[in-house]
């Protein structure tokens, strides 16, 4: 009988249509996994391709039967090949124009920030606005944020904006201020805070929505400079080996609308390197989220719009995320919620919450199940069908074990970027406390639970890199190997990249297209300078990716 199913399978492979593109003498990391736990991945040597799928993975032999006349062959001579990443959380639009500005990533003094921003003032246009980001106080010699004054020693006849590497809080110059009107008799916004000096003179400072008066007055880019930001964070990320992400441009500020318009250009142009799926505004009105909801139709598996995402607080960095007890190092500070919790319980169906501190988190999973509840007595169900939410939590970095328990109970997804833990364990023992900070950034404690995770970068808000990400995810320690961040949270590198790319594709209702290499996927995969499962931790940090294909498509190979 075996050998009747053998050959009924050969002679189907050699009836079926013939493969576009097929692969040979590979090293292919399929990502299906031979048990749950993700230990063992089932292997290949060959795979085939037609149109954007995938048609055949196994033994060179038996797929090169699927080879036509017309069939591109390429023999990899080993090289180990993966699914593409997805990043499950990331700022494309933001990315490209931060390459585009003031970038202040890296900066090591107060007096480099300076230089950094005299350099761009002398080069700009009278009065043109300065704007960047990146800078981490933290990493300064005297780890105080720069005020206004500061800025102003540079140039007073330019307002500036600038960012700090979370994203979080950001400081203007005081032409900025004057144009934003705020003064010393403005009020704190909900979810905001303006930094005073001691006479209450605002000292350039502005914390969460406090930020808002300045981005109201800052002139919006042209749609050519768009245009030219998105195109560049899409080279970055081919050449990253990223294949589809998560994007949440468009969350905070309607608009940046026109930024998904241009994505949507950008794909008619036929030169979309990566599936996009586009958070909407969890603020916005609801006749504008169903007109952007029905603009692109969500069939679209190059480009769609997705979920919503409301931001509970803050970052740690700024000591802006909320936190159930107060900061270690900051004691009459416990963050700022952005959200009265009463508030929230109807408003949550296929919907992210941005929840950093344990307070936002604990706020985010009440809300989850308060919906739930409301649903289940009122029989609503989601617009996918069924009870399906796909209820995400993004970063949930300070949680408490009964809070991952909850998630857990309650489907939520843990959306978390594990280079955070890099850029934070410097000060993150300062800021939580050593009982808080030995559940923070707890990966292996989520998987341990059976919590679903989707891994991502927040690029620019940290390094895009994945592999920067899986490094961290598996060692917990600094890139240079002397400081290690409560170890017993590592997860193997097996889990790291399912969460990168299965966890990640479940996390947008995509599991059934990305994240394996199996026949009727999708054929997005990357090629490798090495097989990343079999070096040493610090190597993974130095993988070059030699190809990235998308659809079965090349959008960037490695010359």
């Amino acid at each position: 009988m075996r050998t009747i199913l053998l050959l009924l399978c050969t002679v189907s492979m050699m009836q079926a249509p013939k493969a576009d593109l097929i692969l040979l003498h590979a090293n292919i990391y399929t990502g299906v996994a031979v048990t749950s736990s993700f230990h063992e991945i089932k292997r290949a040597q060959a795979m085939a391709v037609r149109g954007e799928r995938i048609v055949a993975v196994g033994e060179d032999g038996d797929v090169l039967k699927l080879k036509g006349p017309e069939t591109q062959v390429i023999d990899l001579g080993g090289r180990f090949v993966m699914p593409g990443f997805n990043d499950a959380h990331l700022h494309l639009a933001e990315a490209g124009f931060e390459r585009l500005t003031v970038d202040l990533t890296g900066v090591k003094s107060l007096s480099e920030f300076r230089e950094r921003i005299r350099a761009r003032a002398e080069t700009a246009a009278p009065g043109e606005w300065v704007v960047g980001g990146g800078w981490d106080q933290t990493r300064w010699p005297v780890k105080e944020l720069p005020t206004r004054w500061d800025i102003d020693e540079v140039t007073t006849d330019h307002p500036v904006f600038l960012q700090r590497v979370d994203g979080h809080i950001a400081v203007a110059n005081t032409r900025a201020l004057q144009l934003a009107s705020i003064t010393i008799a403005s009020k704190d916004p909900a979810g905001g805070h303006i930094d005073r000096d001691s006479t209450g003179e605002p000292n350039g400072v502005l914390r969460e929505t406090a930020r808002d008066a300045v981005f109201a007055v800052i002139p919006l880019p042209t749609h050519d400079r768009r245009r030219q930001a998105i195109e560049a964070s899409l080279l970055e990320l081919a050449q990253s080996g990223i294949t589809s992400v998560q994007d949440n441009s468009d969350a905070e500020a309607a608009a940046s609308w026109e930024d998904f318009q241009i994505l949507e250009e950008i794909e008619r142009d036929g030169k979309l390197t990566a599936r996009v799926s586009e958070w909407l505004p969890f603020n916005a009105p609801l006749d504008t989220l169903q007109a952007h909801r029905a603009a692109h139709p969500q069939s679209d598996n190059m480009l769609r719009t997705g979920m919503l995402k409301a931001f509970m607080d803050g970052s740690l960095g700024s000591r802006t995320a909320a936190l159930l007890e107060p900061y270690s190092d900051d004691p009459k500070n416990s963050g700022l919620p952005r959200y009265d919790p009463a508030k929230l319980i109807e408003m949550a169906k296929e919907l992210g919450f941005h929840a950093i501190g344990d307070k936002g988190v604990q706020m985010a999973l009440d809300t989850f199940a308060a919906a739930e509840k409301d649903a289940r007595e009122k029989k609503v169900r989601a617009a996918n069908g069924g009870d399906d939410y796909r209820l995400r939590i993004e970063h949930a970095q300070v949680t408490t074990l009964l809070q991952i328990a909850r998630f857990k109970e309650l489907k939520v997804i843990a959306s978390m970027q594990p280079g955070h833990v890099l850029s934070d364990m410097n000060w993150a023992l300062d800021r939580l406390g050593p009982k808080r900070a030995a559940n923070s950034y707890a990966w292996a404690e989520f998987q341990k639970r059976g919590v679903k995770l989707a891994f991502g970068s927040d690029y620019p808000y940290d390094q895009l890199s994945p592999f920067r990400g899986l490094y961290a995810a598996v060692t917990r320690k600094s890139e240079d190997g002397k400081k290690e961040y409560f170890p017993e949270q590592k997860l193997t590198m097996e889990q790291a990249i399912a969460a990168y790319t299965t966890g990640s594709a479940f996390a947008e209702f995509a599991e059934k297209d990305k994240g394996t290499l199996a026949p009727g996927m999708l054929a997005d995969f990357i090629v490798l300078d090495r097989d990343i499962t079999a070096v040493p931790p610090a190597g993974v940090l130095e993988t070059k990716v030699l190809r990235t294909v998308v659809g079965g498509k090349t959008v960037w190979e490695r010359k």
